[in-house]
């Protein structure tokens, strides 16, 4: 895997026990397809095959470079700034998330 230099912008290092779906397509009345959480702030928002791709959209708007999988069994995250694959063992946990409302 690739080398990011982002890693001191981590702030979430427990995932959380449990989320209600992509904050923004709820808000929108929208779907999601995945999940995943800004490790910076804990914004959750849905990913690029999501029709609004809100984590993509988070990251512009803030600038917060690093974003974890909420997927059952994926423990990757993605750095924005270096495009690349990560593996965080700061980061812990495992997070209860609603079935996708895309997926059926």
């Amino acid at each position: 895997m690739a080398a990011c230099a982002h890693t001191d912008s981590i702030a979430v290092t427990q995932l959380p026990p449990s989320v209600s779906g992509c904050e923004d397509c709820l808000r929108e009345g929208t779907g999601w397809v995945h999940l995943r959480i800004c490790l910076e702030c804990g914004h959750v928002g849905c990913c690029d095959s999501s029709p609004r791709r809100h984590a993509s959209a988070h990251f512009t708007a803030s600038g917060h470079p690093l974003m974890r999988s909420l997927e059952p069994r994926e423990d990757w995250s993605w750095c924005f700034l270096d495009e690349t694959v990560l593996e965080l063992p700061q980061v812990h946990g495992e997070t209860q998330i609603p079935r996708s409302p895309l997926l059926g």
